[in-house]
């Protein structure tokens, strides 16, 4: 809804690993380090370019989330302002889309902020 702000910084992600995903019934949230997420539209998980794993609202994940687990995060970067992508120590990327022009999409806390980001 509210895009991916060009300012967020991500770089406390990298080197980090998540250690549990929780799912709610509107919302997958999950934390790497000090930074946790929630995340209210659909998240794919990819292969080698292939699609391994998907979760959307009123969804159980797939099992291929389960390969993220305990796995470091090597790289994040906002490609543009509706994507960022994970790419874990094992090649397995992670899309985080803002896809939707009416509700917020993503909510990013940071440790330590009062506020958190709102997409």
């Amino acid at each position: 809804m509210y895009r991916i702000p060009n300012n967020l910084d991500l770089s406390p992600v990298v080197g980090q690993i998540t250690t549990e995903l929780r799912v709610g019934q509107f919302d997958l949230q999950f934390t790497f380090g000090s930074v946790s997420f929630s995340v209210k539209s659909p998240v794919d998980l990819f292969c080698d370019g292939k699609l391994l794993a998907h979760w959307e609202e009123g969804r159980w994940p797939d099992p291929g989330f389960f390969d993220i687990m305990n796995t470091e995060v090597r790289r994040c970067e906002i490609i543009n302002d509706r994507l960022i992508v994970f790419e874990f120590q094992n090649g397995i990327t992670m899309h985080l889309e803002d896809s939707s022009d009416q509700y917020e999409c993503i909510q990013i806390f940071f440790e330590g902020e009062q506020s958190s980001w709102i997409i």
